[in-house]
């Protein structure tokens, strides 16, 4: 398994997945909005009508920016996937073949060796870490020796995201389109987020793999639907509780054919969403209801061409990620430029 998916394109992954026939046939969904928001209108004319015209977008309104940059660091390791806070504001970065662990200035304490990719990162607050590797979850303690490495729960399976509670661990599957529920020793013991009509759950519709999971303090998990555009708020027993977010190329919404691939929450209740393909990252109200942007399109120039070069037949490329500290700074992780920001609101 070790570097398997490095070459991996969007059309691999919904292979992979045997999602892809479910997912590109939407046809007036979300995924379908989507990509009305596309300059081209008729085939022919254009040589490719699905080009995104973007320019327009890339500047972002200063008087939405309530953000500053503070401070910025490299990644230990290549390849970043995910980040994450642990106590006392340390840093945790899945990349490469490991978990880095550095302090809040971005100098390296530890790193944790996994043996192959790390895909997401999430730590307990008494320091235990849980990191995911594309098929399963590996447990260490606080100073990285291993404690635990959990079984498979299938071939399918695609790790994204990881969040952790007091008796609970939560695991975003994005090759089987679920979020998992463990207990603390590895045993699943639930689904969460799967299509059921009698629960009146739609169920996720994922064109990359950028399924993500937040707990809040409220005992909610957020998700990320990235193919309807939206965040979804699940009981931990999986009952849908509420859904916010549309398809749009305006500020407040997500535009692209899956976004928001990221998600951090503020101690208030407040949503950080992170975008790829036109990346940014905004703030939410506890309600979805837009406020502001922490960073916009042209502070990621790299990040952006990264998907554009290519299309969206590798929409997988780019993307953004991010965490909150105790100070509700903002770390944002850039997966193109291989690195972080630091930003605080203004005064």
């Amino acid at each position: 398994m070790k570097n398997q998916d490095r070459s991996i394109t969007r059309r691999h992954f919904l292979k992979e997945t045997a999602g892809g026939a479910g997912v590109l046939a939407v046809g007036s969904g979300p995924f379908a909005a989507s990509l009305g928001l596309a300059r081209g209108a008729s085939v022919g004319k254009d040589p490719n009508p699905f080009a995104y015209d973007v320019e327009r977008l890339r500047k972002t309104d200063p008087k939405l920016i309530h953000y500053e940059q503070v401070g910025h660091f490299l990644c230990p390791n290549r390849l970043p996937r995910r980040i994450a806070i642990g106590p006392d504001d340390r840093v945790y970065i899945a990349a490469g073949n490991a978990v880095s662990v550095l302090d809040r200035e971005g100098t390296q304490i530890n790193a944790v060796g996994l043996g192959m990719e790390a895909r997401c990162v999430a730590v307990a607050g008494d320091g235990t870490i849980y990191a995911g590797v594309r098929d399963h979850v590996e447990v260490f303690d606080s100073k990285g020796k291993r404690l635990a490495t959990w079984d498979s729960p299938g071939k399918r399976t695609w790790f994204t995201g990881l969040a952790v509670g007091e008796k609970d661990v939560f695991a975003a599957d994005a090759g089987n389109r679920v979020v998992l529920r463990y207990d603390k020793s590895g045993k699943l013991a639930g689904r969460i987020g799967e299509r059921n009509k009698e629960r009146n759950i739609p169920g996720l519709i994922l064109p990359s793999p950028y399924l993500d999971v937040k707990l809040g303090s409220d005992g909610l998990l957020r998700v990320n639907n990235t193919g309807r555009h939206r965040v979804e708020a699940y009981t931990p027993s999986g009952d849908l509780e509420f859904s916010w977010g549309k398809p749009t190329n305006a500020i407040e919404g997500f535009c692209g054919c899956c976004n928001p691939v990221g998600l951090a929450l503020l101690p208030d209740g407040r949503y950080v969403t992170c975008e790829k393909g036109l990346p940014r990252v905004k703030v939410y109200s506890s309600e979805g209801t837009f406020e502001s942007v922490v960073a916009g399109a042209e502070s990621f120039v790299e990040n952006a061409k990264a998907t554009f070069v290519k299309g969206t037949e590798d929409c997988r490329l780019g993307g953004l990620d991010a965490a909150v500290d105790s100070q509700q700074r903002i770390y944002i992780l850039d997966l193109v430029a291989n690195d972080v920001r630091v930003m605080k609101r203004k005064a």
